[in-house]
């Protein structure tokens, strides 16, 4: 009987969850097919944030994001997932959760399938967390790592919780990523593991040594027994300690990618293509040559950051906190003006008549600087808007501005003409904001003088699929 080569891919973005089977083409090594994908929408805002953290704290309820995983994982269809060899988990970066070793989560076996629900965990404190303020950030001791540490980091919120809820982290003995803990969970490991993209994700990760910078770190009485254990990305976790919905006990699973890297390997078809990914935040990756080595003095003012790849090669990557989230910030205004006014309307609706406005205003001279969760290379700057008249107040000057405003926030971030000395050719778009904006779409393709081309709203869970898909096509091989 032939070896089963379907694949898993699983992607926890900060507002919604994806899932997609991946199966290896047919007569072609390099080639595969997506046999069937699902996207759930989170909504995991937790409804009762951390009061200490005061209006900056961004926390998500962990329940809610497993709640959209367990959906995505029952709309798949269930005699492929009977052939899945192996799961690929990717996520959103930066962010911390804790749980308890042991009573992390539970498994229910009755009903239509095994499933698994959140335990004793904390809330998820995201990457949009803003509870470290600039002071507090250069109070920490300065990293030993070529990366800087910014508010949302793991380590940064570790470091406040110790200094203002010292008695929360008492109570919790393991932590990661969201999707090092869905790991942890599927695997029923006794301690988390992590791979160097979300250790480096976290800060105070050296990626040269693969090692936390431990001395540093107990100097300054940082909980070090809550760092997990770091491994290769790409290589596996554990195996499935419980058949999970209708995938069997003992499937493998690949240790947790960062979801910038997952949407990276999926569409990189060559070194000289460009990712832009605008999901809630933006990022714009190309690939940096085999054997670059980053400075090792993390300079907290650059906007272009690298970030380690696959194979111990690294991304150059701006990474903008105003992506997709300030289109939705935009639309949250708009509702509650109207609510003021007496008048209710679906987000939804506003949000498609917006795009449809600005898709008809093809130019404006309206200038929008988006920057309104700052950034983390400027973490004080605000947006604006500027060059108003009395001619460009429609829906659709203003929507057409603020999306062109993004992209041109980006290319402040990292000019393009950098990317053609880096010898980049192609852009390749993905990102759910993306893939769903013809207004964004337009913006990019007006911004960028290479070729650009688009891809799928499920990127990063395709490519955390492929990574594990690659790895069983190798052990096959070998």
């Amino acid at each position: 009987m032939a070896a089963r080569r379907v694949t898993l891919g699983i992607d926890l973005g900060t507002t919604s969850v994806k899932a997609a089977l991946v199966e290896a083409a047919p007569g072609d090594p390099s080639g595969f097919v997506v046999l069937a994908s699902c996207a759930r929408a989170a909504r995991a805002e937790a409804a009762a944030q951390s009061a200490a953290a005061g209006p900056q704290g961004r926390e998500q309820d962990v329940s809610r994001i497993i709640q959209a995983l367990n959906e995505c994982l029952t709309a798949l269809p269930r005699e492929q997932l009977r052939k899945v060899c192996g799961i690929g988990v990717s996520g959103q970066m930066h962010g911390v959760m804790f749980w308890k070793t042991g009573q992390g989560c539970e498994w229910t076996e009755g009903g239509a399938a095994p499933l698994f629900k959140p335990g004793t965990v904390s809330h998820l404190v995201t990457w949009q967390d803003g509870r470290c303020s600039s002071g507090f950030l250069a109070s920490l001791p300065q990293p030993e790592s070529h990366l800087s540490v910014a508010t949302g980091f793991g380590c940064a919120v570790i470091f406040w919780l110790l200094k203002n809820s010292p008695e929360f982290l008492k109570f919790y003995d393991a932590a990661g990523t969201i999707s090092d803990y869905v790991v942890a969970m599927l695997c029923g490991l006794r301690r988390p593991l992590m791979s160097d993209q979300n250790a480096a994700s976290w800060g105070y990760f050296n990626t040269q040594s693969q090692s936390w910078n431990l001395e540093i770190l107990r100097a300054s009485g940082f909980p070090v027994h809550l760092l997990p254990d770091v491994a290769e990305p790409g290589s596996v976790a554990g195996r499935t300690s419980r058949a999970w919905f209708e995938i069997p006990k003992g499937t493998q699973v690949g240790v947790a990618l960062g979801d910038l890297q997952a949407s990276v390997y999926s569409c990189m078809a060559r070194r000289t293509d460009a990712v832009l990914n605008i999901s809630t935040s933006i990022q714009l990756a190309a690939s940096m040559p085999s054997g670059f080595q980053p400075a090792q003095t993390p300079d907290p003012a650059a906007p272009v950051a690298y970030f380690p790849y696959f194979d111990r090669t690294y991304l150059a990557v701006a990474a903008s906190l105003n992506g997709g989230n300030v289109l939705t910030t935009f639309v949250h205004m708009l509702v509650q003006w109207m609510a003021d006014l007496g008048l209710e309307v679906e987000e939804s609706t506003v949000y498609s008549r917006m795009i449809q406005a600005a898709a008809q205003q093809t130019d404006t001279c309206l200038t929008i600087t988006p920057t309104v969760l700052g950034e983390r290379h400027l973490p004080d700057q605000l947006a604006s808007v500027t060059r108003i008249s009395s001619s460009d107040l429609s829906l659709g000057h203003v929507s057409r501005a603020l999306c062109r405003g993004i992209v041109q926030n980006l290319h402040s971030m990292l000019p393009f003409q950098q990317l053609k000395e880096w010898g980049v050719e192609r852009v390749i778009g993905s990102g759910s904001a993306l893939s769903r904006n013809e207004v964004l779409k337009q913006e990019v393709q007006r911004a960028f003088p290479f070729p650009v081309s688009f891809g799928q709203d499920v990127d990063a869970a395709v490519g955390a699929a492929l990574v594990m898909l690659q790895r069983n096509l190798n052990q096959k091989e070998s």
